[in-house]
């Protein structure tokens, strides 16, 4: 099962992160994860994609054939939509799928995760 984790860390621990995994990898004690995180360093963002969630949560369940699909099960103007999905392909949580359907160019947005965590620390 591929988990999502996501967090908020500065770049300095994800430096850190990414040393500690480094370490591992040399020694030989790393284990390919089933799992992929990602981390905001800004409240912004971390936000736009809290508020987003129940775009993420529709396209697991429902799994939509096309974007405007995904609009009328969310109720959702397709153009806002389409922001929302370009943000989740920017941070890799989403990928869209394009393909022809009689003549049109239709996207399908996907999600590889069955499970989405947030580790959070004071």
């Amino acid at each position: 099962m591929k988990k999502l984790v996501v967090s908020c860390k500065t770049v300095d621990q994800v430096f850190e992160d990414f040393k500690h995994a480094a370490r591992r990898v040399q020694r030989g004690t790393f284990r390919g994860e089933a799992e992929h995180e990602v981390s905001f360093d800004n409240k912004a963002d971390f936000n736009k994609f809290v508020r987003n969630i129940p775009v993420l949560s529709a396209i697991i369940v429902f799994k939509p054939r096309s974007v405007y699909e995904l609009a009328k099960l969310t109720e959702t103007d397709v153009s806002n939509l389409n922001k929302v999905i370009q943000f989740f392909e920017e941070i890799g949580v989403v990928k869209v799928k394009t393909s022809k359907v009689d003549g049109r160019t239709v996207k399908q947005p996907h999600v590889e995760y069955e499970e989405v965590t947030f580790r959070l620390s004071a």
